[in-house]
Formats: structure tokens, sequence, C-alpha cells
């Protein structure tokens, strides 16, 4: 009964992949803060962060943010690395 929901069997389309592709390095860029973020969790569990651990964690931020601007001003591109 998931008649109010797009059916499993659809496939993406083509502005759907472009809309993705446009959004990637934001995407890469916020799992990179995710990923830091992890590993500040594990390190209390093993000593506590390092200075190391929280400037990854300060330049994911820096990248997130960066992404989120220059989507946000169009200039991001497909390929562009975060």
């Amino acid at each position: 009964m998931r008649t109010h929901l797009t059916p499993l069997t659809a496939e993406p389309t083509a502005a759907d992949l472009a809309a993705i592709d446009t959004e990637w390095p934001l995407i890469a860029a916020e799992l990179d803060v995710l990923d830091a973020e992890i590993t500040l969790i594990y390190a209390e569990d093993h000593g506590g962060p390092t200075a190391l651990d929280w400037r990854r964690l300060r330049r994911a931020e820096a990248r997130v943010t960066r992404a989120a601007a220059e989507l946000a001003a169009g200039i991001a591109g497909p390929h562009r690395a975060a």
C-alpha cells in the first residue's frame, strides 16, 4: 500500500542526477565533517582527541562553508573538488 510514495522501480531522472552532481562537493564536505566528528568520539575512549583531530574537524567545517557558498553562488561544478 505505497500509494503516496514513488514506486521503488522508478529510476532517477537526468535532472535528479544533475542535481546530485551539482551538490556533490557539499555532500562530500559534510561527510568529511561527520568522519572527523566520529574520530573525536572514538578518541574520547582512547586518551582524548589530539590537536590534529581538532584541526581536522575545523578544516572539514571550513570546507562545508566554502562548498555551501560556492553552491549558493552557482559556481560549484559536477567534478569540482571540495
